[in-house]
């Protein structure tokens, strides 16, 4: 399955630099959220765009993953010549990622 599969993204801007919130739908998913999509699983799916390092930042109580992705928009939006200056499409292509199948526990179904 993907990523969009059981989240949505946000996207933000400063410069070169490039953040993606990423939130599931179903509060439930988060920790099995938190443990898969980490830091460097990001860095990977961006190689060819993120020239820089990838941070995450977990944010529970939302509850959201927040990845900043330096040196990522070529310059950012008042020098690049980019499409996407802004970043918008890199939530997108990040919720492309092809992530392991959530087996529903018992205990989060009600079950």
């Amino acid at each position: 399955m993907r990523l969009h599969d059981i989240a949505h993204a946000r996207a933000g801007d400063k410069g070169d630099t490039s953040t993606i919130t990423v939130i599931p739908y179903d509060d439930a998913d988060y920790a099995w959220l938190a443990r898969w999509l980490t830091a460097d699983r990001v860095h990977d799916h961006f190689a060819d765009l993120v020239n820089g390092g990838v941070t995450r930042f977990e944010l529970p109580l939302l509850p959201a993953l927040q990845f900043v992705c330096r040196n990522s928009l070529d310059g950012g939006v008042t020098t690049s010549v980019a499409i996407d200056t802004h970043g918008k499409g890199m939530s997108f292509r990040l919720l492309a990622l092809h992530i392991p199948r959530l087996v529903v526990s018992e205990e989060s179904s009600g079950g």
